[in-house]
């Protein structure tokens, strides 16, 4: 079950759950008032054969999908890759994950307060960034996800690091939340 909360300030391994003290867990609704993300939960075991996931393919124009595996032994240039996706960034397209295997977190910008927001993803989850908002990812002390990616058209991966105030994406984005 996907989970999230606000996360503490500390310096320690990124890969560790990082909760404040005392915790303060944020509800999936919240999460997508407060950031626009969004979230369904399939089955890892028949989504090929019962259609929810090519239904969201479908609804959203995703035509593209290609498959990411992190770990030490999968993704060459595996520290320097990990160190890159922790870099806090934007893009100007959604961000779309489906996790088949392992686990992770993708920790997200709340726009009212700029705190941080952990969601701890796994196997099942099928996330949805939206183009604009602050994020980054990192495994968990697992060492180990598998997830599809999917895109609109051709993939765009290029990240804007923040500060990337000034882009359209960032602007929309924020008009975007602000009006939940």
């Amino acid at each position: 079950m996907v989970s999230a909360w606000y996360m503490d300030d500390s310096d320690e391994d990124q890969r560790l759950d990082h909760h404040k003290n005392p915790p303060q867990p944020v509800d999936m609704k919240d999460v997508v008032n407060l950031t626009g993300v969004l979230h369904w939960k399939l089955n890892v075991d028949t989504y090929e054969e019962d259609g929810m996931l090519d239904k969201i393919k479908k609804d959203r124009g995703y035509n593209y999908e290609d498959v990411i595996e992190i770990s030490p032994e999968k993704l060459p240039n595996y520290e320097e890759k990990l160190k890159i996706f922790f870099s806090e960034h934007l893009h100007t397209d959604e961000e779309i994950r489906f996790v088949v295997a392992g686990s992770g977190f993708f920790d997200v910008r709340d726009a009212k307060n700029d705190s941080w927001i952990r969601i701890k993803v796994e196997a099942g989850d099928l996330l949805i960034l939206p183009a604009g908002i602050y994020h980054r990812f990192t495994l968990d002390s697992s060492n180990y996800i598998k997830a599809k990616r999917f895109f609109v058209g051709e993939p765009v991966w290029t990240p804007y690091n923040r500060p990337a105030d000034e882009m359209p994406a960032r602007h929309e984005y924020l008009a975007s939340v602000q009006s939940n």
